[in-house]
């Protein structure tokens, strides 16, 4: 007797569990959402970003929770995403944070600062050292929650028609760039332009600008800038690691479960480290390409980078001495990039240097 009411209740509770599974699946709710990018799906590793990021979110949660990915212009042109987040035209966005520096240039922590952090100290400030809180913080006041959406790493400077050897050469030039950094190029004499990645080659092409800073080689290739302007400089200066960033409506995100809020974080993750390391891997190759159908390799000068450098930092001390949400990110953000520096020059830099000068020899 006691064996069959053992049996009886063993069987009647593992029976409950076999039902409670199906039953909590069901209690998760189906969600579409649609996710607005900047750029064109040509561009397959920064768009490529918002494909890793949908594909995994509608993986961790069993396919209950699907994001569809949208290319710049699609539902909105690529320099509206903010815009269409924050009014819920679409639940979410991938985009660049530099580009509403017109809203407020404190949008440029989130992607980067001129002379600002590498690829790696820039994921560094944001998930350790402060700037996710700072920056969430911010974001907060345009209704949006913001997430890692990859890194570039350190861009190069832009293609240009004419060679740019002096100060003197940067006077009227007619580049596109975006953020903070375009004001430094405007205080350098240079006509900044802000243009969408699908835009640029048109740009360039027709003569609308004479110069375009854009990604890397990898990139830069896809957009045959090589064809109209020969000439390529290294490094983009005010690129040292620019953050890509998946944008939510403060709203959508507070409605979500906490299984999907979770989803996301750790998609929003994979994304970001999927983008560098593609990048990493893609750029070497594309380089020696460009080089072999004719681009032709240059340096920023010396005088030229240190023009660059004085004015970058007089530009953001003037807006931290009028803009009090730049300022608050500021101050913390100097001080990260100071020992972050300081650090690489005992460790990371001394490797890195050793190596290049071996590989020459």
């Amino acid at each position: 007797m006691q064996r069959r009411s053992f049996l009886a209740s063993t069987t009647v509770g593992a029976g409950a569990g076999l039902v409670a599974a199906p039953a909590l699946a069901q209690a998760s709710p189906v969600i579409n959402w649609r996710l607005a990018s900047s750029f064109p799906k040509t561009l397959d590793t920064i768009f490529g970003a918002s494909d890793t990021f949908t594909r995994r979110v509608s993986q961790l949660t069993g396919g209950r929770f699907t994001i569809r990915a949208f290319a710049g212009g699609e539902i909105v042109p690529g320099l509206q995403v903010l815009d269409a987040v924050q009014a819920g035209t679409v639940e979410m966005g991938h985009t660049a944070s530099y580009y509403y520096f017109g809203k407020d240039p404190t949008f440029s922590f989130d992607t980067a600062m001129p002379f600002g952090l590498t690829s790696r100290q820039q994921t560094a400030w944001f998930v350790q050292g402060g700037g996710r809180e700072l920056m969430r913080d911010f974001f907060r006041g345009y209704g949006v929650v913001n997430f890692l959406g990859g890194n570039t790493g350190v861009q190069m400077g832009g293609w240009y028609r004419k060679q740019i050897k002096t100060l003197a050469d940067v006077k009227g030039l007619k580049i596109r760039i975006a953020g903070l950094a375009g004001r430094v190029m405007e205080r350098m004499g240079a006509v900044p332009q802000q243009i969408a990645g699908a835009d640029v080659y048109p740009a360039l092409e027709k003569g609308t600008i004479d110069a375009a800073e854009w990604v890397g080689p990898y990139d830069d290739e896809k957009l045959g800038l090589a064809r109209v302007a020969p000439y390529y400089y290294t490094p983009g200066w005010w690129e040292a690691g620019p953050q890509l960033s998946f944008y939510i409506n403060i709203k959508q995100w507070e409605k979500l479960p906490r299984e999907y809020q979770a989803a996301i974080e750790a998609a929003s993750y994979e994304a970001h480290v999927v983008m560098q390391a593609e990048y990493d891997a893609r750029n070497p190759a594309a380089l020696a390409r460009l080089l072999k159908s004719g681009a032709k390799l240059n340096y920023f000068s010396k005088p030229i980078m240190q023009a660059a450098y004085r004015f970058s930092t007089e530009v953001m001390e003037e807006e931290a001495s009028k803009n009090a949400r730049f300022a608050r990110i500021y101050g913390p953000w100097k001080r990260f990039r100071q020992d972050q520096n300081m650090w690489a020059s005992v460790a990371e830099a001394q490797m890195q240097n050793f190596l290049i000068a071996s590989g020459r020899k």
